[in-house]
């Protein structure tokens, strides 16, 4: 079964049967759901949603279920056609409609796609209402319009340069100091696009670009996900064109990781530590991340007399407490970034200016960039469980344990020591209990998992 229903969206494998697969009635479907859901809650007759996709190999057929179905709704449709996520999140208030969908499964492999669905401020929709959808969308509850009443369908081919423009208008992006430096960067886009969007931004910047996996066909040529282990193409062309540093994104173009020039991983905790590490040089204020991201963050808000504070995992969560706290800068560390200057998503491509912008000022390479930022280690394992564990129970029992230590609950149970740290938290989709651990060393990281392994089943 390959059908994931969450709060934010719907993700599942293109084929099989309905409802196990994101089969073409799944689409029709959930697309009815929420437009069914946004005419419940909105006071006016005449709707507007944009609709934009990655570059995967099904995204024209669902793009053309999902843009038929609303119509048949009555709902008007602006289609973006190839996109990005966060250039469909700008475009939904840029023009002032009611909501978005993008039509991507991230990072996943070709053969899934998936429904992110966005409110009017071109924010992914609360849990709460995601909940309603869900439900609307089990108890196919439509009501389709009339022949005279069907949503009208218009394309526009502007939204990059729209999105890039607002980017470049940005205070602190600094384009006049990019120029001058001439940069010569190899980018893996995964041949999505990536490969369009990010080529047009750095062509604004003065940059030059070797392209990489950068023709929109939904050919993944390695695994999407930007990763150390799917990357060696793009680290030894790196060195072979004698280039500044190379920029991987994924397939939707909100994950941003980076190269040295050296072909060597940035890492992708770090894009988002040293574009705060500029933003909060140039402005005291709050920096966000979720729980299971780098201490590193932490560290450099402290340099700057700046506050930090964690989420629990998952974009909304963090949106919603950079909200709460006003913050100068927040994201994810799989290579979120997330500046609310611009908008409140990921976004690699203010990510790519931001970074260039701190990367020229300091006049240092990204090598040199990068040494001089806390060097922490990740390790990342699982416990199996069995029907009869109770894991509420078996969290509350490690948070006990660990008492006099620092504690949060926010998701999961997260213990802070002095030097390191590890976060249990329950999986979704599996049944395991994920331990993430972070410390100054690889070795220290994974046997701090292992301990954990070893301390939890000492409690079962």
């Amino acid at each position: 079964m390959s059908l994931i229903k969450s709060i934010s969206g719907i993700r599942g494998t293109i084929g099989g049967k309905v409802g196990d697969n994101l089969t073409p009635l799944d689409v029709v479907k959930f697309v009815s759901a929420f437009g069914t859901w946004l005419q419940n809650n909105k006071n006016k007759k005449d709707l507007t949603l944009i609709i934009g996709r990655d570059a995967r190999i099904s995204g024209s057929m669902v793009n053309s279920l999902a843009t038929a179905t609303l119509q048949g709704l009555g709902i008007n449709v602006i289609d973006l056609g190839l996109s990005t996520t966060p250039t469909v999140e700008v475009m939904v208030p840029e023009l002032n409609v009611d909501g978005g969908i993008i039509l991507t499964a991230s990072h996943n492999p070709k053969q899934w796609n998936a429904l992110k669905l966005l409110n009017e401020k071109g924010e992914f929709i609360s849990g709460e209402n995601g909940a309603e959808v869900l439900a609307l969308a089990e108890s196919e509850d439509f009501n389709y319009a009339d022949v005279d009443d069907l949503g009208k369908y218009e394309t526009r081919d502007d939204a990059f340069d729209i999105h890039i423009q607002q980017i470049l208008d940005l205070p602190m992006v600094d384009v006049e100091a990019i120029k001058a430096k001439k940069y010569k960067i190899v980018l893996d886009a995964v041949n999505s696009t990536g490969g369009i969007a990010i080529p047009m931004l750095l062509d604004k910047l003065g940059c030059e670009t070797v392209k990489l996996y950068c023709e929109p066909n939904g050919q993944f040529p390695h695994n999407p996900e930007p990763l150390k282990e799917h990357l060696g193409d793009i680290c030894e062309l790196v060195i072979k064109e004698n280039a500044d540093l190379g920029v991987v994104v994924d397939p939707d173009v909100d994950r941003l990781a980076l190269i040295d020039e050296k072909g060597e991983m940035f890492g992708e905790e770090y894009t988002l530590v040293a574009v705060a590490d500029y933003l909060l040089k140039n402005k005291n204020g709050v920096a966000i991340s979720n729980l299971s991201s780098s201490r590193a963050l932490r560290d450099v808000a402290q340099t700057h007399n700046s506050e930090y504070f964690a989420s629990a995992v998952g974009e909304v969560n963090v949106v919603n407490l950079m909200k709460e706290k006003n913050a100068v800068i927040g994201g994810e560390g799989n290579g979120g970034i997330i500046y609310p200057e611009l908008h409140y998503g990921r976004d690699s491509l203010v990510g790519v200016a931001l970074f260039l912008t701190h990367l020229a000022k300091e006049n240092k390479t990204v090598s040199e960039l990068r040494a001089g930022y806390p060097s922490y280690f990740m390790g990342k394992k699982k416990i199996e469980l069995t029907p009869e564990i109770n894991v509420d129970d078996l969290l509350t029992k490690m948070e006990k344990e660990y008492q006099n230590e620092e504690v949060s609950t926010v998701d999961g149970v997260k213990i802070d020591f002095e030097n390191n740290w590890v976060h249990l938290r329950r999986s979704n989709t599996e049944p395991i209990i994920r331990i993430y651990t972070e410390a100054k060393s690889q070795e220290e990281a994974d046997k701090l998992g292992d301990d954990m392994i070893a301390k939890i089943k000492s409690l079962i």
